[in-house]
């Protein structure tokens, strides 16, 4: 996994080179999934990229940056550059979020409550504060992560009579505090994204050396209510952890009635050694106006990833639409063993909420 070989990196010694490899051969491209530390030899001599018999056959390394001391406390600044430790993409974060984390694995003291209609799990979950970060992903490093996570996590309705068109904004992702392995870097345009010059400004008597432009500012305030995380939910069954973040997207009308339209990014993690693959998916999905529908089908996404010590995790993001200004959703995933045998995993119960203001479409999209 590539977090892991970053976090030992980064355990030999505060601040060290972090580096990224690629195939001696054909154009340079960087490759989370090869993301390795150095020897200790080339760690005295930052620029060396010789090949070793420590390194992968028909790999080079290349010098990205010099790693930082996580952050236990406070939140990074915008400009900041980093390393996704479950995914392994080169990132730099744009701006913070403070969300409501509900974590079912918490055990609460106060007496169970059901939190649902269905009475899906009746513990009571009291949220509490958590730092999440808008960030920009190296386009780079899109290819390689395809298979674990989509590279299109914010997505947004067209603005004009068909209420099903969703547009995507490609390569923004919402990251979660701990994920955030921080590095430095000299390089003025260390990230390539096509919003990275837009947002950003290089200052060098900085630190980080990456300033908010107006730009960045302007479409944070006109974008807020369609970019903004809120609430986070969490829970695990059988060390596979389910983690779901919802966002209300707006209304439209559809043959004289409301339509009301979410979108849902939810990132399953295996916790332990052993190899499992998702097969199934089982929704109930709750309406304020009564309906109760069950959604069942093969994989998520047209996928049936497999978590393995090596490939943890697999992210993604859907959509609904209700005919009410709020419901809820809860389900299971249904994994199998390589033995055959299957186990559900509860997806935990969050709500659909509408917001109350008017929503335009996001501004500043194109330029």
């Amino acid at each position: 996994m590539a977090g892991c070989v970053a976090r030992r990196a980064l355990a030999v010694g505060g601040r060290c080179c972090c580096w990224w490899s690629r195939p001696l051969a054909g154009p340079v491209r960087a490759a989370p999934r090869d993301l390795s530390s150095a020897p200790r030899s080339s760690r005295r001599r930052r620029g060396d990229t010789s090949p070793s018999r420590n390194r992968p056959e028909g790999k080079v390394l290349e010098t990205v940056g010099v790693f930082e001391v996580p952050k236990q406390n406070g939140k990074y600044e915008t400009g900041q550059l980093f390393l996704h430790s479950i995914f392994g993409y080169r990132g730099v974060v744009l701006f913070p979020w403070q969300a409501r984390l509900y974590d079912r694995d918490v055990a609460s003291t106060t007496p169970e409550k059901t939190e649902n209609p269905a009475g899906h799990g009746s513990k009571e979950v009291k949220g509490k504060t958590h730092t999440y970060y808008q960030v920009l992903i190296d386009a780079r490093d899109c290819p390689h992560i395809s298979q674990r996570s989509q590279t299109e996590a914010v997505t947004f309705l067209a603005n004009h009579d068909d209420s099903r068109a969703l547009y995507a904004i490609p390569g923004l992702d919402y990251v979660s505090h701990e994920d955030i392995l921080p590095y430095s870097s000299t390089d003025q345009v260390p990230i390539q994204h096509e919003l990275f010059e837009r947002f950003l400004l290089y200052e060098q008597s900085k630190v980080p050396p990456f300033v908010a432009r107006e730009t960045l500012r302007a479409w944070q305030e006109k974008n807020h209510p369609w970019l903004e995380l809120s609430d986070v939910h969490r829970e695990t069954t059988e060390n596979i952890r389910v983690t779901v973040i919802p966002f209300y997207m707006g209304m439209r009308e559809a043959q004289n009635s409301h339509v009301y339209w979410w979108r849902y990014c939810i990132r399953l993690e295996n916790l332990d050694s052993d190899v499992v693959q998702l097969r199934e998916r089982h929704w109930r999905i709750f309406s304020l106006s009564g309906t109760l529908e069950t959604v069942r089908g093969r994989g998520v996404v047209g996928r049936e990833p497999v978590l393995s010590k090596e490939q943890p995790a697999f992210q993604y993001s859907s959509h609904v639409s209700l005919q009410a200004s709020s419901g809820h959703m809860w389900g299971t995933f249904r994994f199998e063993r390589p033995d055959g045998s299957h186990f559900d995993v509860r997806i935990p119960p969050f709500s659909l909420e509408s917001n109350k203001d008017e929503k335009t479409p996001p501004s500043g999209l194109h330029w």
